[in-house]
């Protein structure tokens, strides 16, 4: 693994960074203060041909890879769009990746050129209000009639349903107590949304609040057998290919936020003075800063080896389970650095340090809890007793 970027990786950095120079701090404050969708930046983003960065080319994207995809990402976190900016584009990224991967040929064909376009926005639906992290408790079902599922039941925390025509939506097909494995039984469909079989209700949260995050009730919505992702029964694991994904996208985010809190931080320590003197000179502020950035860079490392053994078809599960652990844990503490340095102003909106710090807490909690990635490490890397 080299551990350098490529001149066009480099060139993906520089193109995302102008682009996002089109929407300053103000601009997500006040998306995020309204609880406004940002339009205006996907549009931009999609007709720069950035959405379609992971699709490959035959289906009308970029045909890059993940590694390009968190480059991206990071970038639009660290121009201080934070999550508020990264989440509407990062879905159709890893979110689609089970259809890429195991989708039909014309699904893919279908689909994919909308999704790369930006014409076709997507949503993830996975979690449910008594499943939580436990996946394989899930309980929306969807049974066979004729040439069509019926999906009923109910999600929690689907990100930007409001404004997704479609979900990848994980379902049971067979019931718990009758398969071999609980990992079994569960099937991937590629679900409308928009329709009167469906109920969407945004839940009110600390922050992200330009992205809805919506409950979403399921009753009888018919889904065709052409739009399963892959084979009935085996979706858990089609699944895991876009977890992984996601996992390595969301630490790049977290990177990013984190940069965007040291970027600030550091410019106040450098110009606020107080007893005629800038507070930067004094190591209780600098040394945190100099910790922050160090934190950072190490934890980019990690993200930089999960994508490239994703996109070289390597087993990449410790790594970017570690890479989101390590990035969460770097990026909050940050955006909590910078809030530190700024003082009483760090709690104010117009410094915008609170903002990321909303933001990056929330990396720690999703998509994965910190303990849970603890519990995989503990698990399947030392080997030590299941604990859940």
């Amino acid at each position: 693994m080299d551990y350098l970027e490529t001149g066009e990786q480099r060139l993906i950095r520089e193109s995302i960074a102008r682009l996002c120079r089109d929407f300053p701090d103000e601009y997500w404050e006040e998306r995020d203060r309204l609880g406004e969708f940002p339009r205006e930046f996907y549009d931009a983003v999609a007709a720069a041909g950035w959405i379609g960065t992971a699709i490959p080319e035959r289906w009308g994207g970029s045909g890059r890879g993940i590694r390009e995809a968190a480059i991206l990402l990071e970038e639009i976190a660290a121009s201080g769009a934070a999550m508020n900016g990264a989440s509407p584009i990062h879905l159709s990224m890893f979110g689609i990746h089970p259809l890429v991967r195991h989708g039909s040929d014309a699904m893919r064909e279908k689909y994919l050129p909308d999704v790369a376009s930006g014409a076709l926005q997507v949503a993830f639906g996975v979690t449910e209000p008594d499943a939580g992290t436990d996946t394989t408790s899930i309980r929306t079902f969807a049974r066979r009639e004729g040439g069509r599922y019926l999906v009923r039941g109910r999600k929690v925390w689907t990100t930007k349903a409001t404004h997704c025509q479609r979900v990848v939506l994980l379902v049971r097909t067979t019931p718990r107590d009758q398969v071999k494995r609980r990992t079994d039984g569960m099937t991937l469909l590629f679900a409308e949304l928009q329709r009167p079989e469906v109920g969407i209700s945004p839940i009110s949260k600390l922050g992200r609040n330009a992205v809805s995050t919506c409950e979403v009730v399921y009753e009888d919505l018919p889904v065709a057998l052409s739009d399963r992702i892959g084979e009935e029964g085996r979706g858990f694991y089609h699944l895991l290919d876009g977890l992984n994904a996601e996992r390595i996208v969301v630490a790049a985010e977290a990177i990013g936020i984190g940069r965007a809190a040291l970027r600030r931080a550091v410019d106040y320590a450098n110009e606020r003075e107080v007893f005629d003197r800038a507070i930067g000179k004094n190591q209780g502020i600098a040394f945190p800063l100099a910790e922050a950035r160090t934190r950072l860079d190490a934890a980019a490392l990690m993200v930089a080896k999960a994508a490239w053994l994703l996109d070289h078809d390597h087993p990449c599960g410790k790594e970017a389970n570690m890479a989101k652990w390590l990035a969460a844990e770097a990026g909050f503490n940050a955006a909590d650095v910078a809030l530190q340095t700024h003082g009483g102003y760090g709690y104010a909106r117009e410094y915008h340090v609170e903002r990321y710090w909303r933001e990056a807490r929330l990396v720690k909690l999703a998509p994965i809890t910190q303990e849970m990635i603890l519990n995989y490490v503990a698990e399947h890397v030392l080997g030590l007793p299941r604990s859940y």
